[in-house]
């Protein structure tokens, strides 16, 4: 059943990685809807508990992606197991673009992401362009007539807009940024693939 499958995914995915990045999204939405100050909103991100921004951004990203997946598969179930893999590539890759053009304003010792941005320069953007570059290729081989340009521009527009956010409300970006930038990508990848094929 299309419904059960598309939970099952989201629930393998987030036992894979720890709920990372689900928790980025959330602590973000906490900081970000809890002030409008920067430092205050800092602040509310380092704090574990999850507040009603957090809670809400995560049911809503939750639910996004399974009944996007589930309308995929009801359409077809090989584009949906295909479409998860490009989306999990292409939304893991945005971050990158975020690392590499933004500043890292995270001021704890014990911070996660300041090793990874430090040490990600030109030459690891490159590489990672490279890996989703095979990855999308083997994608259009598979399904060719799939409008996956569709795809990677929902992914690009959520791309573009956690970047304004951040830029905007941060002057930068921390570890919940990026897992937030991850999330949002995903759901946007399944969503204009969802259009397209509409």
């Amino acid at each position: 059943a299309p419904w059960v499958a598309a939970i099952a995914s989201t629930v393998f995915g987030v036992l894979l990685t720890g709920a990372f990045h689900e928790d980025g999204l959330a602590d973000l939405a906490d900081g970000l809807g809890g002030s409008m100050d920067r430092s205050r909103a800092l602040e509310i991100m380092k704090d574990s508990r999850i507040g009603s921004y957090g809670a809400i951004a995560l049911v809503l990203a939750v639910l996004s992606k399974v009944a996007l997946l589930a309308l995929l598969a009801q359409v077809d179930a090989w584009l949906a197991v295909v479409a998860l893999f490009a989306a999990h590539v292409t939304s893991r890759t945005a971050p990158l673009f975020v690392i590499r053009t933004l500043a890292h304003v995270g001021d704890t010792p014990q911070s996660k992401s300041k090793p990874l941005a430090e040490s990600i320069g030109n030459g690891g953007l490159v590489a990672g362009l490279l890996w989703w570059a095979l990855a999308m290729a083997l994608v259009v081989w598979l399904l060719p007539a799939a409008p996956w340009a569709l795809a990677v521009l929902g992914a690009a527009i959520g791309l573009a807009w956690m970047w304004r956010l951040l830029q905007r409300r941060l002057q930068g970006f921390t570890g919940d940024g990026l897992g937030a930038t991850q999330q949002v990508c995903e759901v946007l990848f399944y969503l204009g693939l969802a259009l397209a094929i509409s």
